[in-house]
């Protein structure tokens, strides 16, 4: 009989918590939080907790051979340019037997502006704020460390992340104004459960053989094409709210917030051919239309907000 694999989820937060009640049933899962109070949550999925915070790499000490796969879903800082965590992270599990394979959620905000144009794995990193320099540093970090010490790779680009709790109801019932469409960026949107999903599967691709890759990197994007503006219109019209005024792009950015501004300063079309192809990957949630339209009459009283990537 087969030794049950263990795997170690940092980061636990929504994608962390899906990903353990996928593995669960059939793995050991071990998940690194920093607060006390979030180990009933990671109870009740199935995942026992490790405590330790990825800003001080002297309380990683029990992650070390832990796990032979690692999902790390943990951000990077708020400022700089650089991902201490990352760093931080893979000190501690050098310190041990090594994994065989790390799963990294990213950001498709490497790609900086791309000025509306249609993009895929091929294209550049180039990250136009801090905010994509951070998941840039974070990406060769890994890269490199990954490469030296035999470790399979694998690098998941990630757009908006929206669910039902993760929709910008907030912001449409403030109000807060959209670019007019000549203006507007293009966004790109991934339901949460699809990209737990494909972390997983990531991980299974990469354990059963990979094809022969050792580092495998993949935009996880749906076939949704929105602009930003279209996109809180879809979400408005569902839920029977009006839709956020139409200002121009100048106007829009003296309104909004600094982090918000820098997503809105990056437009592009995201293809998601290889997520379909390597992975052999099926959408549970091909478009946010779908998503929408399987919601009940119920879900309009629930509100959230969602963070672009």
């Amino acid at each position: 009989m087969g030794t049950t694999p263990t795997v170690l989820i940092a980061g636990f937060g929504d994608i962390g918590e899906r990903v353990a009640r996928l593995l669960s049933p059939s793995h050991g899962v071990m998940a690194l939080i920093r607060n006390p109070d979030r180990q009933a949550a990671v109870k009740n999925a199935g995942a026992q907790p490790s405590l330790g915070d990825l800003d001080d790499v002297a309380s990683l000490g029990a992650i070390a051979g832990l796990a032979s796969t690692v999902f790390h879903f943990a951000p990077p800082p708020n400022s700089g340019a650089d991902d201490p965590r990352t760093a931080n992270l893979l000190v501690a599990l050098s310190a041990g037997v090594l994994p065989e394979q790390v799963v990294y959620i990213s950001t498709t905000g490497v790609y900086g502006d791309c000025k509306g144009e249609w993009i895929d794995e091929s294209t550049g990193v180039n990250p136009e704020s801090d905010r994509g320099r951070r998941r840039v540093a974070a990406e060769q970090r890994l890269t490199v460390w990954a490469r030296n010490n035999g470790v399979k790779l694998a690098i998941l680009r990630a757009p908006g992340i929206y669910a039902l709790n993760r929709l910008p109801l907030d912001r449409i019932r403030a109000r807060t104004p959209a670019i007019i469409a000549a203006e507007d960026s293009w966004s790109n949107h991934i339901h949460a459960s699809d990209l737990a999903r494909v972390a997983v599967s990531a991980y299974e691709f990469l354990a059963g053989g990979g094809s022969g890759l050792e580092r495998l990197v993949l935009n996880v994007v749906d076939d949704s094409q929105l602009k930003m503006g279209d996109y809180f219109d879809l979400v408005a019209d569902h839920f029977k709210l009006e839709r956020p005024p139409r200002v121009l792009r100048a106007e829009a950015e003296s309104k909004v917030s600094t982090a918000m501004l820098s997503f809105m300063r990056e437009s592009r079309r995201i293809r998601n051919e290889h997520l379909k192809t390597v992975l052999r990957f099926s959408l549970n949630y091909p478009t946010v239309g779908d998503f929408l339209a399987g919601l009940a009459e119920s879900d309009v009283s629930n509100r959230g907000e969602t963070p672009l990537r």
